[in-house]
C-alpha cells in the first residue's frame, strides 16, 4: 500500500470538512488496495458528538463490506484518533491505523493513552504515524487560525 497516496485522499476528506465549517479531519478505509469507507467530521452539521471522521468511515466500510468486522483493513486518518474512535477501531477489528499528526489533547493512539494496542483488549492494531504530518497539521492550523480571526472580528463588530 502507498501510505502517502491514501493519506492524500484522507486530506481531501478533511478539506470537505473544512469547507462545511467542520474541524478538518478526514479518514478513509482501505482493503486490498480498494477504498471501502470514507468520512470527514460532521459533528456541527449533524449536531452529533459521535460524527467524527473515523466513525463515519467505519460505518461506510461496514456497509460496503456487509458486516461490522473490517478484517484486513487499514484506516488512514489525518489526526490521531480519540478514545471513542480508537475503541470503535478495535471493535471493528481494523488491522492498521495510519495517522498524520498527534492530538495531545484527545489522542488515544499514543498521546494520552493507547487503546489501539492495549493488550488487555481482544484486538490490537498496528500504528503508523507521521505520514504527511506537515500537510495534516497545516490544514488544522489554517482552520483554527481562520476561526480565531472570525471570532475576533465578530467580537469587534
Amino acid at each position: 500500500m502507498d501510505d502517502q497516496l491514501y493519506m492524500k485522499l484522507a486530506l481531501q476528506q478533511a478539506a470537505l470538512a473544512a469547507a462545511k465549517g467542520e474541524v478538518p479531519v478526514g479518514a478513509i478505509i482501505v482493503q486490498s488496495n480498494r477504498i471501502v469507507g470514507k468520512g470527514h467530521n460532521r459533528r456541527e452539521t449533524w449536531c452529533d458528538p459521535t460524527a467524527h471522521a473515523e466513525m463515519i468511515a467505519i460505518r461506510d466500510a461496514a456497509e460496503t463490506l456487509g458486516g461490522w468486522r473490517l478484517p484486513e483493513c487499514t484506516m488512514y486518518v489525518t489526526l490521531e484518533p480519540c478514545a471513542m474512535c480508537a475503541a470503535a477501531i478495535v471493535h471493528a477489528r481494523i488491522d492498521r491505523v495510519v495517522f498524520g499528526v498527534r492530538d495531545p489533547k484527545t489522542g488515544f493512539a499514543g498521546s494520552l493513552g493507547n487503546l489501539l494496542q492495549d493488550e488487555r483488549l481482544n484486538h490490537q492494531v498496528e500504528i503508523t504515524e507521521g505520514i504527511l504530518a506537515d500537510e495534516c497539521g497545516q490544514i488544522l492550523s489554517d482552520f483554527f487560525k481562520t476561526l480565531r480571526q472570525k471570532q475576533k472580528s465578530d467580537k469587534e463588530a
